[in-house]
């Protein structure tokens, strides 16, 4: 299946592999309509990217992805749609995420040299592009399968990277509510993104919608390359009973996860319509 819309998509901004423009070709040579680039906590690609699109003739949505404060064992991220990139407030406090991101990237790597790998941040550096580009854990991961501890990034999360594994190292981030005002300041619309993340039961992920929605939460990331079709039907119903944009998207990274596709996601099992930003753009009105 081919969508007509990706709106959840990284690039070297964040911790993807391509820069943004290139993920734009690739938004139009994969035949979407509209498309989103949501990178972790920054918005440096967001002019080169909707450059690229205007170029291509593909409509462009400027995302991004929050970490918000969220009790283990779950993760919470809260997607943006919408913002205005160039706000000031908006970027000032983005940029002290991105430092705090930065300052956690040495703990990361003395956290495994003291598992007894050899691994350098400049290494690491060298992975993302260079001492000034954003450095994820992708780029971690891509340094220890070329060294040999692991096969895939998968497996280097899963053993070493994954929050609460021995390599993590904690950051900054919003709490829910700061989260979503922080976009709404932006002019844009919140989204819980892949609410699977969040480890909770059906009554738990009830209550914490319910509080979201409160807080003022536009939308709920329905469709992801990893849920299943029992989740998706829930996400469904509870974006209808809590009167929710439903979203929807890939979270394509390009060669950190090879089996997710831009517009197609994990083996084809995305069919995205141009409803679902039409459904965000009567939100804005």
């Amino acid at each position: 299946m081919t969508s007509e819309i990706d709106l959840h998509s990284h690039s070297t901004a964040s911790d993807g592999s391509l820069p943004p423009a290139e993920v734009a070709k690739l938004a139009h040579k994969t035949g979407l309509r509209a498309w989103a680039l949501t990178d972790h906590d920054n918005v440096d690609g967001l002019a080169e990217a909707a450059e690229a699109a205007k170029g291509l003739g593909v409509e462009f949505i400027p995302g991004v992805e929050l970490s918000a404060e969220f009790p283990r064992p779950g993760s919470m991220h809260m997607l943006g749609y919408f913002v205005d990139y160039n706000d000031e407030k908006f970027r000032d406090t983005l940029e002290e995420l991105k430092q705090h991101r930065r300052n956690r990237n040495p703990r990361i790597v003395t956290k495994l040299q003291e598992l007894g790998m050899d691994i350098t941040m400049e290494e690491v550096q060298a992975k993302a592009g260079g001492p000034d580009a954003q450095v994820g854990r992708p780029h971690f991961a891509a340094v220890l399968i070329e060294k040999g501890y692991a096969t895939t990034t998968q497996e280097v999360f899963d053993k070493y990277l994954a929050r609460g594994r021995p390599g993590y190292a904690e950051k900054r981030r919003l709490t829910p509510k700061e989260s979503i005002d922080l976009i709404h300041a932006a002019g844009g619309l919140a989204v819980l993104a892949h609410p699977f993340s969040l480890e909770r039961d059906e009554p738990q992920l009830r209550q914490l919608i319910a509080e979201l929605t409160e807080a003022g939460l536009d939308g709920l990331e329905v469709h992801y390359s990893k849920h299943d079709q029992e989740e998706t039907r829930l996400y469904l119903d509870l974006a209808q009973e809590f009167d929710l944009a439903v979203t929807g998207g890939s979270d394509f990274h390009g060669g950190s996860k090879p089996d997710i596709q831009l517009g197609h996601g994990k083996d084809g099992n995305l069919d995205l319509g141009y409803e679902l930003v039409e459904g965000l753009k009567a939100r804005l009105l």
